[in-house]
């Protein structure tokens, strides 16, 4: 990049996240990484645990580090970590949800990267985090991410971060590519209901699981398709046990998690999330991207995504019978699918683009380097 004449080198920005398997948090440290500006940025892409199904989507130009961490404090691996980002002059690291916790260590030393957290702690209707676990981590921390306005306002009042370096910023998907192939389904087209959440209890698939009980009995041919990687056994359990009980034997696949969520996606009819608690769920704007018509509880953003209803159809959480009504009148007309559908996707390419959330991303980035150009500390 040149100013004035002169040559400036790219500003390294390393994201972290514990691993690369495939959920929304994942999915957007992947996104940053690829999609930022290379006139700008030297993206790199770190993993503290392990890779996943996403580590094929990495752009080849992003480079990659693998600390394969094997316990919380492995300190072999912190200084692996600075190491990494001294040769190859990080300025910024890009911490996503529990990796704050080493990318804070890591920033206490020389050259003393910047840290940007993102937080995407979806279960905060349901689950309570503990505050002061956190502001240890946080006082190294520059600017915070929050996906939801209730996780922005969580580092205001519990960690106490000034409000002027908290920003509330959406997901956003990548657009699919235009010649996509819908593999084999389970199901008949025209009434495949599709689910994208990892089996945990936030995402209650329980009360999903209800709903199609109710819906069945109005149109016995639907079938309910799950993606996601099972990440409580019990709980696993619990639901493929519900899954092929009475009622919903030969109705519900659980296809586990797939690197063709949005082939899968083309072939299916209608979108929908049951959860009882979310952040900004990406798979609610990945239904958007895809051309589905959406049904969500109103938790977390899904109300803002969802337009407060002019954009998809929204049901208290744990309640089974709205969610089966609100399936039911999707299934029951092709005319209020397509209305939904077009508005939806309309909304998403607007409010949900790379593009335009990935500037606000950029936007605190150049915050927070200005400042440290300026001999402003960073925290």
């Amino acid at each position: 990049m040149t100013h004035a004449g002169k040559t400036t080198a790219a500003i390294g920005v390393l994201q972290i996240c514990d691993t690369l398997n495939a959920g929304g948090m994942e999915r957007v440290a992947v996104n940053v990484a690829n999609g930022l500006p290379r006139g700008r940025y030297a993206s790199h892409l770190c993993t503290t645990r392990c890779d996943g199904a996403l580590e094929a989507d990495v752009a080849p130009d992003v480079g990659r580090l693998r600390l394969r961490r094997s316990h919380t404090l492995d300190v072999a691996a912190v200084r692996r970590l600075v190491r990494y980002v001294r040769e190859h002059r990080i300025a910024v690291l890009h911490a996503h949800g529990p990796s704050l916790f080493i990318a804070a260590a890591a920033s206490a030393f020389a050259p003393h990267p910047a840290v940007v957290w993102h937080d995407h702690f979806g279960a905060h209707e349901t689950e309570r985090r503990i505050p002061w676990l956190y502001r240890f981590p946080a006082r190294r921390v520059g600017g915070v991410i929050a996906v939801s306005q209730a996780l922005a306002q969580w580092a205001v009042e519990k960690l106490r971060m000034p409000r002027e370096r908290v920003r509330f910023i959406a997901n956003f998907v990548a657009e699919p590519p235009a010649s996509l192939t819908v593999p084999p389904l389970p199901g008949k087209p025209g009434v495949r209901i599709v689910c994208v959440a990892n089996l945990r209890p936030q995402k209650d698939h329980l009360n999903l699981l209800a709903a199609m009980k109710i819906l069945l009995q109005k149109f016995p041919e639907a079938h309910l398709i799950l993606l996601g990687s099972s990440v409580d056994e019990g709980h696993t359990a619990r639901l493929t046990s519900v899954m092929e009980g009475d009622g919903l034997a030969g109705h519900v696949s659980w296809l586990g998690s797939r690197d063709d969520v949005q082939g899968v996606l083309k072939g299916c009819t209608v979108g929908v999330l049951g959860s009882a608690s979310e952040g900004l769920p990406l798979a609610l704007i990945e239904y958007g991207m895809a051309g589905l018509p959406a049904v969500a509880t109103r938790v977390g953003q899904c109300a803002e995504v969802l337009d407060e209803g002019r954009a998809g159809i929204l049901v208290p959480p744990a309640a089974p019978r709205p969610l089966a009504e609100a399936m039911a009148s999707l299934l029951a007309s092709e005319e209020t699918r397509s209305r939904f559908a077009s508005s939806f996707a309309l909304r998403v390419r607007e409010s949900y683009s790379v593009r335009k959330n990935l500037k606000e991303i950029c936007d605190l980035y150049e915050f927070l380097i200005s400042r440290r150009a300026a001999g402003v500390p960073a925290v």
